[in-house]
């Protein structure tokens, strides 16, 4: 912005803001031009847009003073006073003011040890995608820049439906997978697209939290149900009274206790769903990183009935900021999902998909997770030996067969809340175990990520929460 137009914007401000009241005179320009260390004609040019605009008069040997405009002023004042007056208290819809009150989710745009579930961007093939990306430009032109599909593309959602019937067992085809921005944003759609608000949906106990914002906000009654060490525990399910008409279960890979959900618990399930006209939302969320043994087959693939919404995510398979998502569909929920998705954003950005198709098609994705699956290994082994090493005081590790962060239980008499507070103070992020349970009331502990830093940045930050957690016992 000029320098002029700047000298101008402070002192039209000073005026709105009643500084400078009606028939106060301003410095002579020379004066205000030397106490700034500007020219005079940078002063006379703000002075002169101030008089244009009528918020000074200009009087020939007697100087430049504040316009009288006293019931604007007022007017004026009035406005912003009762403006935020209303940003403070926000007339929200229920809804709304749930959505608000949830606070959100919240990622952080530069993570540091030990931010959970974030991938290793920086060994993404980036040359790779940018080829790849020049190509699909070059052979769809200007089309790429248009509008999309809402569905997505129909090339991504091909190489989408082989890749998870390949590797997760499932039942899907192009015509059944919806693309989406993210996970999110599909249990949001589910929410609000399968359940009336007040309606009851059971949820894993402790659970993700961004499902259980999204189906608060959406009015839903959550009910929780207790984890154990083969996922969600049924018989309270199969012996409830007041029925639900969904549940919510993340069973290859339950967050945040990591735990698989043993096949005959999912089995009966489906039953439950089938018999009740119940759905199944499955959330698979970073199934591609299993550490030991192989990964058991999605709940969808299982199910003969329909009744299983499968979700998945490319934000931890690949990089946050691709924003795509998916869901497998029943066939009768895929106009309704696609209508209701049009309304919310549109579609996803076709260059991205197209891009992503072509990565998938080649073969690259595959030999991307493989490569990432042994690096996080790697990683997950020197993080559990270092906290083994250094933490044994304060926590016990779980160690994960999967995924992209290691549960850890307090074993000291430092809370979680301190724990979390001392270790923020030092550069370390951590994310509280209790919260996650739904009374707030399970054991006290953390996650660590541990998948997008390297062994020596895992020592450097373990080293440093050694440390915190010791001054705070000694404190």
């Amino acid at each position: 912005m000029p320098l002029h137009a700047r000298i101008q914007r402070a002192v039209r401000q000073l005026i709105l803001d009643g500084v400078l009241g009606p028939g106060k005179s301003l410095p002579a320009s020379r004066a205000l031009a030397k106490s700034l260390g500007v020219s005079r004609d940078t002063v006379e040019a703000a002075y002169a847009q101030l008089h244009a605009e009528g918020f000074i008069v200009r009087r020939v040997g007697s100087g430049s003073f504040v316009a009288e405009m006293t019931e604007f002023l007022s007017g004026h004042r009035r406005s912003k006073r009762d403006a935020l007056l209303r940003n403070q208290a926000p007339n929200l819809s229920k809804r709304g003011s749930a959505v608000f009150q949830s606070g959100g989710v919240r990622e952080m745009s530069l993570p540091r040890p030990f931010a959970h579930g974030v991938p290793d961007t920086r060994s993404f093939p980036l040359p790779l995608w940018e080829r790849l990306e020049r190509q699909v430009l070059k052979e769809t032109g200007t089309q790429a820049l248009l509008h999309g599909d809402p569905q997505g593309a129909e090339p991504l959602r091909r190489a989408i439906a082989d890749y998870v019937n390949l590797e997760r067992g499932a039942r899907a085809t192009a015509d059944r997978v919806l693309v989406l921005t993210s996970s999110q944003q599909a249990m949001t759609l589910c929410a609000n697209m399968l359940l009336d608000s007040g309606e009851r949906i059971f949820i894993e106990d402790p659970a993700y939290y961004g499902a259980r914002k999204a189906f608060d906000a959406a009015g839903l009654e959550c009910i929780p149900i207790h984890v154990d060490d083969q996922g969600i525990i049924v018989d309270p399910i199969l012996d409830e009274p007041r029925r639900a008409k969904a549940i919510f279960l993340t069973p290859s890979h339950q967050f945040p206790t990591g735990a698989t959900l043993a096949l005959d618990r999912r089995l009966a399930l489906i039953e439950w769903a089938a018999r009740h006209q119940a759905w199944i939302i499955e959330d698979d969320y970073d199934s591609e990183f299993h550490y030991a043994g192989k990964p058991t087959a999605c709940v969808q693939g299982l199910d003969p009935h329909d009744r299983t919404i499968y979700i998945g995510t490319f934000t931890k398979s690949l990089f946050p900021g691709l924003r795509i998502g998916y869901v497998v569909l029943p066939p009768q929920l895929v106009k309704p999902m696609t209508v209701a998705r049009t309304l919310l954003d549109g579609h996803t950005a076709a260059m991205a998909q197209l891009t992503l198709a072509r990565f998938m098609e080649g073969g690259h994705f595959g030999a991307h997770v493989r490569t990432m699956r042994g690096i996080y290994a790697q990683r997950l082994d020197v993080l559990s030996g270092l906290v083994r090493k250094h933490l044994s005081d304060f926590v016990e590790p779980r160690v994960p067969i999967g995924g992209l962060q290691m549960p850890c239980v307090l074993t000291c008499e430092i809370s979680e809340r301190v724990a979390i507070d001392a270790a923020r103070r030092v550069g370390v992020e951590l994310l509280g175990l209790s919260a996650l349970h739904a009374a707030g009331d399970g054991k006290a502990g953390f996650l660590m990520g541990f998948a997008a830093y390297t062994p020596a940045e895992l020592e450097s930050a373990v080293r440093k929460l050694a440390n915190a957690l010791q001054t705070v016992k000694r404190t």
